[in-house]
Parts: structure tokens; sequence; C-alpha cells
């Protein structure tokens, strides 16, 4: 990294609003912030007569240098001060820690037959959007219990122009469709059930309560018993969905009502969700607190943060207390929205005590789980500063495991998986077909796995692709074996030039995790460590997704591409073959006299077969 000389830099500096960005001596962003003008506002870092507060100040001792970006208004400058927070997440920003996000419940009313879906995200469409709810699984029933009630479709048929082409599905037979595909029911009519489906949503249940209740009971009258009974279960539903609607006020606006509770090192931010005057749920989220941060300060990076990702914004905001930059973050929720949005801090009656509630929850929430997340920290990131202390390397974050396994010896294939602070990062696994290798050589296998993965990796870095699969390097690479896997590893990071750490995971003669192989030496471990159990948690995981894409392979397609290579075995012979025996295995060990039984082999096909397996 060039030197910067801060003092040069900062008389550069333009009084003109925008983002500026701290970074640290690992060239790492450590904070992200706005200002109106970046001349007054970075300057004041770095100003030894301000009294900053403790965590500016220990932030400043490791500013090595800084860089910003101008923005034409102060609103553009909150807008990008949001994003590049949400894509770094800096150190000493207090950020949220959940990236959580709600569904909705789609009504495509712009079709000529609508459908009733659950949609992740809100975009602008003809549909009509309900929520955001605060449980997927809510969701799911509600929309199960409209097909039973409206036989609304669930198909993406195109109609009316395929109506006749295609046979009703299972849905019609199950009388939780009309068939509109057959022209079974008109548009008019069709349109009718839609309707009310959206008095439904729009919580209006009375009148289907009534109707369900008169047909539960001439069903019952008339001795048809189970159509009484399925009347009765659909009853229960709908009073189980009206009852989980609960009344809170009658203005029928939308809004969120926020509220924070806080201790020294952790602070909780609970959200009541208030649809058409209606509490649909409440959720919480935990912020991580840095010294010095006060409740004033977390609410208002909390509104950036979460209103930044969410896809639904509310006519108002009700809040405990005033939060900073008030005017300019309603004027962005605002445009966000598409109309005004409102921040209020309510003094008295109704909305006050929605207040109080809230914070009572955020305060439960923080003193029931104060135990639990000292647990989880013990097992992820607790665990992964134990790994770090054992092999004498600091700041470990990334670890990234890798396997390989093949399927019944002809098919290799390695898996890559991610733990992140102990956690594991889905996202990011990857699996890798073997293409240079014949037959089960692990070692080879994984030379060309790691040389795949690291080659991708700098080839992104160097073409400046952000969103890469493969452009963030691990802290530390952790090998399924010791020492022969430890310096496949090695040699793969030499010939690239790279330099990170490599360690084994060592498993003892009952397949039981030893110890871990680091720097030519082995280094035992304590059973009942967190540690301990966070490297077998790894070696677990890197081998169920191996074998996870062997079950893919190990189907009918790969059974045939593996018969397809042997001489003399046309499709007839390949489907015999796969009719008779049950895997690739029990067709491996199969002797000439086996294979001979079947119709269509013969004895010189028979040994062609048994010739190409052994």
């Amino acid at each position: 990294m060039e030197y910067f000389d801060i003092e040069e830099e900062l008389k550069k500096l333009p009084a003109k609003p925008g983002v500026y960005l701290m970074h640290d001596e690992k060239d790492e962003i450590i904070y992200v912030g706005k200002a109106v003008s970046l001349k007054n506002r970075v300057r004041q870092y770095f100003q030894s007569s301000r009294n900053k507060g403790v965590k500016i100040e220990q932030m400043v001792t490791h500013i090595q240098r800084f860089e910003y970006i101008v923005t034409d208004s102060e609103l553009e400058a909150l807008v990008l001060e949001c994003n590049l927070i949400k894509e770094h997440r800096p150190k000493y920003n207090t950020m949220l820690m959940d990236d959580k996000t709600y569904p909705f419940i789609k009504v495509t009313v712009g079709e000529a037959y609508p459908r009733v879906m659950m949609a992740r995200r809100m975009v602008k469409d003809k549909a009509k959007y309900f929520g955001p709810y605060t449980s997927a699984g809510a969701v799911k029933d509600t929309i199960d219990l409209i097909r039973k009630l409206y036989h609304i479709r669930n198909c993406s048929r195109n109609l009316p122009r395929d109506i006749g082409k295609e046979r009703p599905c299972l849905n019609y037979h199950i009388k939780q469709c009309y068939a509109p595909c057959q022209g079974y029911i008109s548009q008019e009519k069709y349109q009718e059930s839609v309707q009310e489906v959206l008095h439904f949503l729009n919580g209006n249940y009375d009148g289907i309560l009534k109707d369900l209740e008169e047909n539960m009971m001439a069903a019952s009258e008339a001795m048809e018993y189970e159509k009484a009974i399925e009347y009765r279960e659909l009853l229960n539903s709908v009073r189980q969905i009206a009852q989980k609607q609960k009344i809170t006020n009658s203005s029928g606006e939308d809004r969120d009502v926020l509220a924070l509770a806080m201790d020294r090192e952790d602070a909780v931010v609970q959200v009541f969700f208030i649809r058409g005057g209606r509490l649909i749920g409440r959720d919480h989220f935990y912020m991580r607190r840095q010294n010095g941060d006060d409740k004033r300060e977390i609410l208002t990076n909390f509104i950036k943060q979460f209103y930044a990702g969410t896809p639904y914004i509310p006519a108002q905001i009700m809040l405990p207390l005033e939060v900073d930059d008030r005017d300019l973050l309603e004027e962005w929720l605002g445009k966000k929205r598409g109309h005004k949005v409102s921040i209020v801090i309510p003094k008295k009656g109704e909305k006050e005590k929605l207040v109080e509630l809230a914070q009572k929850n955020a305060a439960i929430v923080l003193n029931t789980d104060k135990e639990r997340l000292k647990r989880e920290e013990g097992r992820t990131i607790g665990a992964v500063k134990e790994i770090g202390k054992l092999l004498g390397i600091e700041g470990i974050k990334r670890m990234e495991a890798y396997d390989i396994s093949n399927t019944n010896g002809f098919e290799s294939v390695g898996s890559m998986i991610v733990y992140e602070n102990g956690k594991p990062k889905r996202n990011d696994y990857r699996k890798f077909k073997i293409k240079s290798v014949q037959g089960p050589d692990d070692y080879a296998s994984m030379e060309e796995v790691l040389t795949r993965r690291f080659s991708h990796g700098l080839r992104e870095r160097e073409e400046g692709e952000k969103n890469g699969h493969f452009n963030v390097f691990p802290d530390l690479i952790m090998m399924d074996g010791g020492k022969g896997q430890v310096n496949i590893a090695k040699k793969v990071l030499d010939n690239l030039k790279l330099q990170i750490p490599v360690c084994g995971m060592v498993k003892d003669d009952s397949h039981r995790t030893r110890g871990l192989y680091y720097e030519n030496k082995e280094i035992p471990i304590e059973r009942t460590s967190e540690g301990f159990r966070l490297i077998t948690r790894i070696q677990d995981e890197a081998h169920r997704f191996a074998i996870e894409y062997h079950r893919k392979l190990r189907g009918e397609g790969q059974v045939r591409s593996v018969l397809e290579e042997i001489k003399g075995v046309g499709p007839a012979r390949r489907k015999d073959l796969m009719r008779n025996f049950k895997s690739l295995e029990e067709i491996k060990n199969a002797s000439v006299e086996d294979l001979k039984k079947l119709p269509t082999m013969n004895e010189k096909s028979a040994n062609e077969v048994y010739n190409y397996f052994h």
C-alpha cells in the first residue's frame, strides 16, 4: 500500500456533500459515513481538541487512509452510505446483525384469470400485494386455505390463450381449482371468486364464516358427515387466521412501531408491523453496538439499514425518541415508497402505549436472549478464536474446507464449504465435477479443485468482479486429512503465488477427529472444547455436501453415461442392465454368469461389461 499523507489529503477535501470511507492498516474499510460538507466532517476526526467519544477515538487510531465520493445532495449521500454499509459491513459502524426478508401474498389481478401466490419482494406490476408478513409458514397456510375456500388456480398457464390445450391438473380433481384452463368456469364467475379473496385478505371474514357454518349445519342435517367435518375444519382454519389479525386501532393505516432496549454490550430493536390498522406480526433485530453508541444513534442507523433492504415502507414510522436527520430520512423513505412517509414520536394516548409495548418487548428479548447469545457466540466466534489461538493466527473470519469423493470409483467430485464467524455461509458453497483425473485419485482431484477455485478467484479480482463467486479468499483453508492433503494445498497456493494458511483436520483409526496438522506438526485439541466441535461440524458438512452431489450423479443419467463407454453395449442392453440391477455398484460386482442371464446379453457382451469394470 502506498504512503498516504493524511494531513495533505485533508487539505484537498471539497466542501461538498458526499460519503467518506475510512481504511485501516490492512486496507479494510472500517467506517463509512456521510457528510453535508466532506471538508468539515472528515477533518473533525483528526482534530485533537474535539470530544469525539470512545468509539471514534478508538477508530481514529486505526485509520491509515480515507477516500470519499462526492454527491449532488445530502439525500444522495444518505442512499450511497446505506448501500456501502450493507456491502462492506464496516467494523465501527453500528450494524444491523439480522438480514431478514418478509413474504407478501400476491394476487395477480392484472391477469384475465388471477392467481394467488407468495412473493418475496414487491415490484411495480399490476398485482395487489398484502403484507409483508413475518412468517412464511403463515403465508403458505393462508394461501392453502384460500385455494380450498375459493378454488383459485395456481398454475402458470397463459389463460385464456391456452384454454383446452392440456388436461386439468390434480387441483381440479381435489376440488381446489375451478379449472378455468378447461373453460369450466366463465371469466366473470372466476373474477367474483377473486373479489371474495381480496375481501378475505383485507380482513373481512364474517361472510365466509357465516357461509361455512351454514354449510356445515346443512351437511350434518343431511347426514353427510364427511362433508360436515370438511366444513368444520375450514371453519376452524378461518377462525385461526382471523384471530391472528388482532385489531390494534381503528385508523386503518399502515405503520411500523419501533422501540429499543440496550445494555452495555448489546442493543435490540423491536418492530410491530401494523397493516390496515391490524397488528400482523412483530420481530426483533440485534444491533452490533460500539462503545459510546447512544439510543439515538442506534435507532438512526437501524432505520437506514432496515428500510434500505425491506421491500415495503409504511406511511408512518413511530419511534420512542428523536433521531438524527429526521427530515432527510422522511424525504428518503418517501422517495422509496413513492408517497409521503412520516416519522412521529407520540407523547400520549394509544400510539404512545403501542411504543411502550414495543419497548417492553425489546427489553424482554434482550434479557431472555442474553445467555443464549453468549452460548451461541461461544459455539461460533468463540470457537473460531480457539482455533486461531491453537494455530497462532489472528483475525480468522472466513474458513474454507474441501472434500473429495467419488461415485463408485468412476466420477470424482469435490466440495467446497465456507464458514464465516463460525457459521456456515451456504450461498458460497461450491461443487466441482473432476475433469482432468481418471479414477479415484484423491490427491490429484484435490489439486484440480483448488487450482480451479483460486485461479478463478484471481481472474475475478483482475477483472474487477466485485460480485463474483470466487473473488473472496479465506483466512484459513481446512483440509480433510493430514500432511498429504495439506501439502497438495500448499503446492497449489505456491504455484499461484498466494499466501493463505492451511491446516489439516486429522482423524484417528476410528475415523474420528484427533487434532490439527499445521506447519509440519500435529496439534492436539481438547475434545470437549468448542473449537473441536466446530472442526467436526466443518468436516461433517464438507462430507455431507459432497455426498449430496454424489446422489445426484448416481441417478439414471449417470449410470447410462458410464454404460455408454462400454463396447458392444447399445441402448437395448443398457436398458436391460438398468432394469435388472439397482445401481452401478451391483453391475460392477456382477459375475459374467450373472450378466449372461439377461435376455439381451450374450457371452461376448457379458465379458465386455465385466472386463470394463475389472
